[in-house]
């Protein structure tokens, strides 16, 4: 089994990782963390690693080029991150309740043929949420 770990840049990792948690009814690997989390499914998969802007490490040894400097480019252009849920009205709830902004109310994606819905996170990416395929 292969599984991937998108690392976002984000102005503050633990209001990120709230809003993801939120957002997906997931739970989080490092509570507290300033520098990197792991947003993680109810199973521990790794759905998604906020990492603050900047080099990191103890002494600021790791400078990935891409997370450096929000200046560097526009947040979130270029990037679109998509999950798939089991419950989309759940979801859609949660976001609804947590005051996200809408960008795509749930309409059938015509990609999918599946219901989805677009909010923007506190950084300015693009969320879509899709309903899983029922097979």
């Amino acid at each position: 089994m292969k599984r991937v770990w998108p690392i976002i840049a984000v102005a503050d990792v633990a209001e990120s990782s709230t809003w993801y948690m939120s957002l997906l009814g997931a739970r989080q690997n490092h509570p507290g963390a300033e520098v990197f989390n792991q947003v993680l499914d109810e199973d521990g998969t790794t759905l998604l690693c906020p990492h603050h802007w900047g080099p990191s490490g103890p002494r600021g040894d790791h400078e990935w080029p891409s997370l450096l400097d929000p200046g560097e480019g526009r947040s979130g252009n270029g990037l679109l991150l998509w999950f798939v849920v089991r419950d989309l009205d759940a979801a859609w709830r949660r976001a609804q309740a947590m005051g996200a902004t809408i960008h795509e109310p749930p309409n059938t994606d015509n990609g999918t043929g599946l219901r989805a819905f677009v909010v923007r996170d506190p950084d300015g990416y693009y969320v879509a949420v899709n309903e899983a395929r029922v097979e």
